[in-house]
């Protein structure tokens, strides 16, 4: 008697959107002047000299970590967050994550988001939002500016300032989102990777004493990819109701999803100095002046963007057609749809290229 070992099969996810711009890579990397690329915002400036010094400084600790960081670095988040954004923490309330993407992906699962459960996210978002809800197994739902959750909603995703769109969410408005996820019975939680990087708004962090006072129900994921150009390092934490994060901690804890030592000190170091995040943000200020203009003066429209690493655009067509227009002019971005059905008349400019490839895409333009 014989038998097959049975084949397990996951979720069916969306194929990754990157992988659907291999034809305009190759027309944009075809340019006599090499190829532009404002497609994904990953940082391309150093990384800090302190930050470097302090994850060399522990690379010979050989035993295990701790899943809930050193009482250093959770001390760093919490005079960080209340020093730069005005957020009320405690220490036991911070959780270092492996980057905040990881904790995007499976934080519907580490809460307990079950099929029919639903996750509301913003009609245009971070795909990672929708491929979480997707893991747990739960449907999708999303909702435009002010809309309210559906019954049976279980998580509710803000993002602010917004990837794509760089919308910045004002107090009353995280107030009344905060609100409205209340009334469902739904936990809300606020992806603010883009938190110090405020142009034409002040973004403000659902935490704020302006938006609420009771952290119940309530995170906060936090970012240094940006500010402190540690995307290699993979480097977040998450914050806010002090019983979600214990559950969150106790759950890790037996899934070994452990931040490594030498990056805790690194994140550590970054935390306690705002000198390194305020030149970053200059650099982003001064190519954000150079491509802006450049974008409006050849007949695109820029929406929203008061805040972000991301210009909106639309030049009053097809997202795809934008795509090809600029390729041919060795410039590659995102098409709006890969952030929702929303966006499929715009595209997604980003600001992290160097300042040389920031002029010759302006050039170019």
């Amino acid at each position: 008697m014989t038998s097959e070992a049975r084949v397990l099969r996951g979720p069916q996810l969306p194929d990754f959107p990157w992988d659907s711009l291999a034809a305009q890579t190759a027309t944009a990397r075809a340019h006599p002047d090499g190829l532009v690329n404002l497609s994904v915002g990953t940082p391309v400036d150093p990384v800090p000299e302190p930050l470097r010094t302090a994850l060399n400084s522990v690379s010979d600790v050989p035993g295990y970590p701790a899943t809930h960081g050193t009482p250093e670095l959770r001390a760093a988040a919490v005079e960080s967050v209340r020093r730069r954004h005005g957020i009320p923490a405690e220490p036991d309330a911070v959780l270092p994550t492996i980057g905040s993407k990881e904790l995007v992906a499976w934080l519907p699962t580490l809460l307990g988001v079950r099929p029919g459960d639903v996750v509301a996210i913003p009609e245009l978002s971070y795909p990672t939002y929708e491929v979480g809800a997707t893991i747990a197994g739960a449907e999708v739902v999303r909702l435009a500016p002010g809309e309210t959750p559906p019954p049976g909603t279980a998580l509710v995703w803000l993002n602010s300032p917004s990837n794509p769109t760089g919308r910045v969410l004002d107090s009353a408005e995280l107030a009344e989102s905060v609100r409205a996820a209340r009334s469902v019975g739904a936990v809300v939680a606020s992806d603010e990777c883009y938190l110090a990087l405020g142009w034409e708004a002040e973004p403000v962090s659902v935490l704020h004493p302006s938006v609420t006072t009771d952290p119940t129900g309530i995170l906060a994921v936090h970012s240094l990819s940006k500010s402190s150009n540690l995307a290699g390092y993979r480097a977040g934490f998450v914050t806010g109701d002090p019983e979600l994060v214990a559950r969150l901690l106790e759950l890790r804890k037996h899934a070994g999803m452990i931040m490594p030592r030498p990056v805790q000190e690194a994140m550590t170091a970054a935390l306690a100095d705002d000198e390194h995040v305020r030149v970053q943000r200059e650099l982003y200020a001064a190519r954000r002046a150079a491509l802006r203009p450049a974008l409006e003066a050849a007949g695109f429209t820029v929406e929203h963007s008061e805040g972000g690493l991301y210009l909106w655009s639309t030049r009053g067509e097809d997202a795809w057609e934008t795509v090809g227009w600029l390729a041919e002019r060795g410039i590659l971005v995102a098409p709006g749809t890969f952030y929702g059905p929303a966006g499929q008349r715009h595209v997604r400019i980003a600001l992290t290229a160097s300042d040389e490839r920031i002029r010759a895409a302006a050039d170019r333009l």
